[in-house]
């Protein structure tokens, strides 16, 4: 089997500017193609994602063996020259090749992903909702009242999730957003958020996990004010308490914060984890499977995690390609903890991409059994983008 042609698609959703899924489409000669997706749908780098694609194949792909997906990682961080140097880019480019490859691998040899993985380790995933300070409705809404939180919350619990996710502290009192939390914070700031954290553990009760959530934004001084918080309202875990630029910060959080620190979308292989393992700074381990390298380095990531006791949320912030695949790798580790679903994949213009439509019940996801992902692009949608075919 050898590679024929390569699709790719840069997203526009014209109901929400500034959310762009990266597609990939693998051609072959026997008639097989596989689905792919690069990890940055939002804020900057979806278009150079796109061109990213479009060098590395006709570089690497064309003509190749799809099945050597070990071989062609291994090419594509070395012959590249910047795989060595690591970034969003080029990750998320290598991430999206090598799992539409994993994709066709599946589905010539009639299994699903996660059974060339290693098999079913988890028959379900437990499922949290996530960013509820987008709300939790068809409809995208910046809250900023502490009451708007507590509804959003209730949304979800409805519908049958144990677990929400939200970021206190992204709006101020004005609907504004922040950017930079690492100055010292306000009494009045911190009286804000703490109203927020408090309205939605008032509407859920004790039993619904709170996951507390930073974007890398605070400093650590005011990452440890924050965590105060998490600590009160006993959160499951503290996402992104600081940016990865320098990784002792997070220990310096670990030391102060009585709570889980949970981080990684923006660490690209097993070489960039790997001083956050050894300072055991990090307890939750949220690799980006469109950005971490796909299946072929994920799933070395998830098993070197594994050796110090580090459990796997999978980071999944993109269209219905990232959320099937990132099914697959839950699936298929014994470190996994849960499972992201965040309040874009329930939107109309996200769920639109794909033929299929991935789902939770109850708050609990199952891995589809078809072979491959079990998933495929909606081409009367994502022709109408902008795309490129690359032979």
């Amino acid at each position: 089997m050898k590679v024929t042609s390569v699709e790719v698609f840069d997203i526009e959703c014209p109901d929400r500017k500034g959310w762009n899924p990266v597609f990939i489409r693998i051609h072959t000669d026997e008639g097989i193609s596989g689905v792919g997706e690069a990890g940055l749908a939002y804020d900057l780098g979806h278009s150079a994602a796109a061109h990213m694609i479009k060098e590395m194949a006709e570089a690497f792909l064309i003509g190749h063996d799809p099945f050597q997906t070990e071989k062609l990682w291994a090419r594509m961080l070395r012959e590249s020259f910047w795989g060595l140097g690591g970034g969003p880019v080029i990750y998320s480019a290598m991430s999206a090749i090598d799992t539409a490859l994993w994709d066709i691998k599946g589905k010539a040899l009639k299994l699903p992903v996660y059974q060339l993985l290693g098999g079913k380790v988890n028959d379900e995933l437990r499922t949290y909702a996530s960013q509820l300070q987008f709300d939790w409705d068809s409809e995208f809404k910046a809250l900023v009242q502490p009451e708007e939180y507590a509804e959003a919350a209730l949304k979800a619990v409805a519908e049958g999730y144990d677990a929400v996710k939200v970021d206190p502290i992204m709006y101020n009192k004005h609907g504004d957003t922040y950017y930079d939390r690492t100055n010292i914070i306000s009494r009045g700031e911190m009286k804000l958020y703490r109203a927020r954290m408090q309205a939605i553990r008032d509407a859920v009760g004790d039993e619904v996990d709170i996951i507390f959530e930073c974007h890398s934004l605070p400093g650590v001084t005011s990452a440890i004010q924050l965590g105060k918080i998490a600590e009160e309202f006993d959160c499951m875990f503290y996402e992104e308490p600081v940016n990865y630029l320098n990784h002792s910060l997070h220990g310096k959080v670990a030391d102060k914060v009585n709570v889980p620190i949970a981080g990684g979308e923006r660490l690209y292989n097993r070489w960039q984890v790997r001083p956050y393992f050894e300072e055991q700074s990090i307890s939750v381990l949220q690799p980006d499977l469109g950005l971490c390298g796909g299946f072929t380095e994920t799933k070395k990531v998830c098993d070197y995690a594994d050796i110090f006791d580090v459990r796997i949320q999978a980071h999944v912030c993109g269209g219905p390609v990232a959320s099937a695949a990132s099914l697959h790798l839950e699936t298929a580790i014994p470190n996994f903890l849960i499972h992201e679903h965040h309040t874009y994949a329930i939107k109309s213009w996200n769920r639109e991409l794909c033929l299929q439509d991935p789902q939770p019940v109850n708050g609990k996801f199952k891995v589809s059994e078809e072979p491959g992902l079990g998933i495929d692009l909606n081409d009367e949608i994502v022709y109408r983008s902008p795309h490129m075919t690359i032979k």
